[in-house]
């Protein structure tokens, strides 16, 4: 088939790569956002779906918003018979959906319908889930909410953040979606609605939402933690200057009481107190300076019995 791929993040560039080593398939653009500022000199930076395309040779399209009259005229010229989708990244309107014979096809980082919405990973770690997976399904107008294809489940181990389990499903989901390529090219494959119950919503994570909370269970702490790692990080305040956190471990019951957000340094680990446990912490970051382990960060801060995490 002619597709016309879209998606925009590192986690979409399996996917792509799986369907340029398709032999049955022909990738005749690549659709992504446009070019970002990043780093301190601000200059513009092609998207990783935009670099893969430009190595292999594919025009790339970048339209600020895939309503534009001239990007609409481009996808009718290029005719393709699908668009698989991994994580574009904006809203496509019906005058783009209804192009592609075998309309656009999303793959969505969850088992829907639960946790539609932008941010399924850091959803299902943060709210304890124990198993998730991919999805593809017909994109519609609405949220998520198109019939499905085809599925792949993938366990969530008690260590995971979102990076480490975002990066297993692309590459599972990337297998996932060049076989439902295959199967709608062979007439195989048939859209089933999703079912009315169990729909969560999962919308994009803030930075104001990766704050920590010690006056919560350790529980909760070690699952927002991992959840927003490794963006948009999680984060407290010490001495009223913003620190990051990664990952966190909560310790034994019974091994040592403290309040929420009191210290207790020892030699070779800092504990944070919470509503249950404490939790220890691993790498902290200081505003302005690199990712350090939390040991060494309470050496050089000299912390007092005054001092706390909020």
């Amino acid at each position: 088939m002619r597709l016309l791929f879209a998606g925009t993040p590192d986690p979409a560039v399996p996917a792509l790569q799986a369907l340029l080593d398709s032999p049955r398939h022909e990738v005749v653009g690549v659709l992504t956002r446009p070019d970002a500022p990043a780093g301190r000199g601000r200059t513009l930076v092609r998207s990783p779906i935009g670099a893969l395309a430009d190595a292999a040779g594919i025009p790339v399209f970048t339209p600020a918003k895939p309503r534009d009259p001239e990007f609409l005229e481009q996808l009718r010229a290029l005719a393709p018979d699908c668009v698989p989708v991994v994580a574009y990244g904006a809203l496509v309107p019906r005058a783009a959906l209804d192009v592609p014979r075998l309309g656009w096809v999303n793959l969505h980082f969850s088992l829907l319908p639960a946790w539609r919405g932008a941010a399924p990973v850091q959803a299902a770690i943060k709210h304890g889930d124990e198993v998730t997976g991919a999805t593809t399904f017909l994109l519609e107008e609405g949220l998520d909410t198109g019939p499905t294809y085809g599925v792949v489940t993938e366990p969530i181990g008690p260590r995971d953040t979102t990076g480490d389990l975002l990066g297993r499903l692309a590459r599972s989901g990337a297998t996932l979606l060049a076989a439902t390529m295959d199967g709608l090219e062979d007439g195989t494959l048939r859209a089933v609605p999703q079912p009315a119950d169990g729909v969560t919503h999962a919308p994009k994570v803030l930075v104001a939402d990766a704050r920590v909370d010690f006056a919560t269970p350790a529980l909760a702490v070690d699952r927002l933690v991992r959840s927003v790692t490794p963006e948009p990080g999680a984060w407290c305040t010490f001495r009223e200057t913003r620190l990051g956190l990664g990952p966190v471990v909560p310790v034994r019951t019974g091994e040592i009481e403290l309040k929420p957000g009191e210290l207790h340094v020892e030699k070779k680990r800092v504990l944070v107190g919470t509503t249950t446990v404490p939790v220890a912490l691993g790498e902290v970051r200081p505003t302005g300076k690199r990712a350090m382990p939390a040991p060494d960060w309470a050496r050089g801060v000299r912390i007092t019995e005054s001092d706390s995490l909020t």
